[in-house]
């Protein structure tokens, strides 16, 4: 698998009803490979994976993977509060031929170490290219570089998507196990990227593509003094991404870009008007 290049977490539009707009999803996930994007990845964080039921998550997946299928790849969000439902997000990537899955620990669950172990194993068994996500705020388990280290002993995880907020641990997870490193973390995607992350799992990326593959371009090319003037210009955006209010920021973000998605689902509420105020300055700064 390759890791390289920008994968856009995508948003699950929704109608006024709150049902999943199907048309608006396939649009959107076109538009973002039509920008450019290297991958896309359904059914994450910024996809509201949660709130999504079993067959609504199901269309979802099927239709980016149709809309991606021959153009970018597709890395499949699998979270799941049970390891049997993971592995049957797991096993849908795998018929779909995605390029991988994109797991976090077990949700819901404050599992033990030997316990998680054991639930990545059952994943593996289904044969994909496993990245780990490592997002210690959203579940009970950090998976610090020494537990990093036990996990690349199964052969099919292959990369982390780190989110812990501590970008020392990259060059420890590059320079110690076998593991690819992914910026995790939108407000820290150059410092991350600079310190060895080859990719870049983004969210805000979803309303400035063209400006995210510009920086990631930059740091590539080693202009970092380029990427620095750029990142700062949308780095307010993307600070966004460390904070609860994350999808309800991308959705009124792109409205506000004529691009609109509708509305998040309870128990996200919209934005208030003071949020706004403060998202639309951002937005001008890096528009």
């Amino acid at each position: 698998m390759s890791f390289q290049g920008v994968y856009v977490a995508v948003v699950t539009p929704f109608d006024s009803s709150l049902a999943v707009d199907e048309d608006k999803l396939r649009e959107h996930a076109d538009w973002l490979i039509r920008q450019g994007v290297h991958g896309l990845v359904p059914t994450g964080t910024c996809g509201e994976y949660q709130s999504l039921s079993v067959d609504e998550r199901e269309r979802v997946i099927r239709i980016i993977a149709e809309t991606a299928k021959g153009r970018v790849p597709i890395l499949v969000g699998v979270a799941a509060p049970t390891t049997e439902l993971a592995v049957k997000w797991a096993r849908l990537a795998r018929e779909l031929d995605a390029e991988g899955i994109m797991a976090l620990p077990p949700i819901g669950y404050r599992s033990t170490w030997n316990e998680t172990v054991a639930y990545y194993r059952e994943l593996a068994r289904v044969g994909l290219p496993i990245v780990v996500y490592n997002n210690p705020f959203d579940t009970a388990l950090d998976l610090t570089p020494e537990r990093l280290r036990q996990l690349a002993e199964i052969p099919e995880i292959q990369a982390v998507k780190e989110f812990s907020g501590d970008v020392r641990r990259i060059p420890e997870i590059v320079g110690e196990t076998r593991l690819f490193a992914i910026a995790g973390a939108d407000d820290l995607a150059l410092e991350s990227l600079s310190a060895g992350a080859i990719g870049w799992i983004a969210g805000l990326t979803n309303i400035v593509p063209l400006k995210s593959l510009t920086l990631y371009r930059l740091v590539s090319e080693g202009r970092l003094e380029e990427a620095w003037a750029l990142y700062r210009t949308l780095l307010p955006l993307f600070r966004y991404d460390s904070t609860p209010r994350l999808v309800q920021v991308i959705k009124y973000g792109l409205a506000q870009v004529g691009r609109p998605v509708g509305p998040t689902r309870p128990p996200r509420l919209p934005l208030e008007d003071q949020e706004r105020e403060a998202v639309d300055r951002a937005l001008r700064l890096a528009l």
